[in-house]
């Protein structure tokens, strides 16, 4: 992981001109940088996050999904992942991962609105970070 933050960072600053030649520079194999490019980040820029995890228990009707984001975005929150199961028994569970730097709302005021649409059946906070 220190290997792909170092060739991020060259590649950031034009110490190196590709991929290819940073990967070399810091004896790394560019599908290792590949794999693990989206996925590391210096600490520093992780900090200026502020993350928050919501579990979804959601009915299983068309649309929910979209609704639910839509609600998400106007609050002012940067949707960072979505993961959604397949429905069983008319129930669907989604995770989403929120960064709330630009949230025009409070955490709490956000969670009572969407405990309010009709198609959530209950919101689960997993964890907070930064």
């Amino acid at each position: 992981m220190k290997k792909t933050l170092d060739a991020k960072e060259m590649i950031e600053r034009g110490k190196a001109e590709s991929v290819w030649e940073a990967v070399q520079r810091v004896d790394l194999s560019r599908s290792a940088y590949y794999k693990y490019r989206d996925t590391v980040f210096p600490f520093h820029t992780v900090v200026k996050e502020k993350l928050i995890t919501l579990f979804f228990y959601l009915e299983d009707r068309s649309g929910t999904l979209s609704q639910l984001l839509g609600a998400v975005a106007q609050s002012g929150c940067n949707i960072m992942t979505i993961h959604q199961t397949i429905p069983l028994q008319g129930r669907a569970n989604v995770t989403l991962s929120l960064n709330t730097n630009g949230i025009k709302i409070e955490i709490e005021e956000l969670l009572s609105k969407l405990r309010k649409l009709d198609f959530v059946e209950k919101v689960d906070i997993l964890g907070t970070g930064a």
